[in-house]
């Protein structure tokens, strides 16, 4: 496999976990939301806030898109094909993850919220150390990408 090759299945890994995350999400939310405004329809912009919450993870990946595709040039070695590799598929897991266990807690928020509970900041504050795991994820991509020319 070449360099170039292997440096896009990284960048690829990143954008399509993380995107796959936020899907399942947002649709993990929705569903809840579906039912909440069914027994609470006056709460319908709370619902909406919590479920657009898992879309963030995707954003993620498209900014490691932006960072680790100028790293690909015709003269990357194996050595740094294989760091945006890592860097990718380590991004694109953990945001997956982190979108999918975050609708988790907003789903349980949204339908705490249907049921006439004052959830919504409780939800927000829960729903930020998933949302976290992601943060930190990015970072890491971040600070790879920033010693890979020093791999060559």
């Amino acid at each position: 496999m070449s360099a170039i090759l292997l440096a896009y299945v990284g960048i690829a890994l990143a954008v399509a976990l993380s995107g796959i995350g936020s899907a399942y999400g947002v649709t993990i939310c929705g569903n809840a939301a579906i039912g909440a405004y069914k027994k609470n329809p006056s709460a319908s912009g709370s619902y909406i806030g919590l479920a657009a919450l898992p879309s963030s993870q995707g954003l993620y990946g498209f900014v490691g898109f932006f960072i680790l595709n100028p790293l690909v040039t015709n003269d990357i070695t194996m050595g740094q094909a294989a760091a945006v590799l890592g860097a990718g598929l380590a991004l694109g897991l953990v945001a997956l993850f982190s979108a999918i266990r975050q609708s988790k807690v907003c789903a349980n928020g949204i339908s705490a919220i249907g049921g006439g509970h004052n959830a919504f900041g409780t939800t927000m504050v829960l729903a930020v150390f998933p949302e976290l795991y992601a943060i930190l994820g990015l970072l890491v991509l971040i600070l790879i990408a920033g010693n890979i020319p020093a791999l060559s």
